[in-house]
């Protein structure tokens, strides 16, 4: 097998099992939590909760109508997974960790795409504090997304990617 069809199999592989455990993270909150619900996993520090999030990181465009919301995160979805693929078929096989953080990206896209469609918005439901300072509640895509992104920065900064990191 060429090493063009490995390195998009890995694109595949990489994204598929982004999107799988997404999905499945947010089956079981699905199943077994009421939305509004949590409890702690770290005192003060770590909760589990189910909340629902129409608009975008941090909220944006939540305010928004649902047709505006609709159209804009499917269409930003869309350009942005035609455009993780067009960078993903550039980076030259010896660049395997940037390769693995573009998937990251796309699974993640992905993952949130899907609640987009289905319900309208999206489930998260992991929320980092410390007491009562609270980061937005958040899901696996939107780890992996900022992971993968992270990849692509530390790429841009040090105009490589060693593959000892």
């Amino acid at each position: 097998m060429g090493w063009f069809k490995r390195k998009w199999i890995r694109l595949l592989v990489v994204a598929g099992v982004v999107l799988a455990l997404d999905l499945i993270s947010k089956q079981i909150v699905l199943n077994t939590m009421p939305v509004g619900s949590g409890f702690p996993l770290i005192q003060g520090f770590f909760d589990i909760v189910h909340v629902r999030n129409p608009g975008g990181a941090f909220g944006f465009l939540s305010g928004q109508s649902k047709a505006v919301r609709e159209f804009f995160f499917l269409f930003v979805t869309a350009l942005a997974c035609g455009f993780i693929v067009w960078l993903y078929n550039t980076i030259p096989e010896t660049h395997r960790i940037l390769a693995a953080g573009l998937a990251m990206v796309l699974g993640g896209a992905l993952g949130n795409l899907v609640d987009r469609v289905r319900f309208g918005n999206v489930v998260d439901f992991i929320d980092w504090h410390i007491y009562d300072l609270h980061w937005p509640a958040f899901n696996l895509a939107d780890s992996f997304i900022c992971i993968g992104v992270g990849i692509l920065i530390l790429h841009i900064l040090l105009n490589r990617m060693p593959e000892e990191m």
